[in-house]
């Protein structure tokens, strides 16, 4: 089993930056690949960002590529989602999956993620 804890959220203003981390614990052997999805209010769901755990480029939705960047420090079983240039429409509840996806594309997963955090509160004002 694996537990994941997101942290890092907050309200900011737009072109402002956040930090997110996800920290995983139990049996981190049980996956190869950790993400970010978000949903916002009244939205599906969707990918962010994610990262194969024996390395790789990270794989970006195309509506953060360029703005967001996905980093994992495997020495702390750590994932991280810097956002630079904030914008409205980033406003979401943030979650942290792990899991062993066949393949990633545009920041999501098939098959889908198995372990999910709890999600950690990203609101940006204009």
């Amino acid at each position: 089993q694996v537990q994941l804890v997101e942290s890092g959220g907050g309200s900011v203003q737009a072109g402002g930056s956040l930090r997110l981390s996800c920290t995983a614990s139990g049996y981190t052997e049980s996956y190869d690949a950790m993400g970010w999805f978000r949903q916002a209010v009244g939205k599906e769901r969707e990918g962010v960002g994610s990262v194969w755990t024996d390395g790789g480029i990270p794989n970006y939705a195309p509506a953060v590529k360029g703005r967001f960047t996905v980093s994992l420090d495997k020495a702390k079983n750590t994932l991280h989602l810097q956002m630079n240039r904030l914008k409205p429409e980033d406003s979401a509840m943030y979650y942290c999956a792990t899991g062993r996806p066949s393949s990633i594309s545009g920041g999501n997963w098939d098959p889908a993620a198995d372990h999910w955090g709890k999600g950690t509160q990203v609101t940006v004002s204009s």
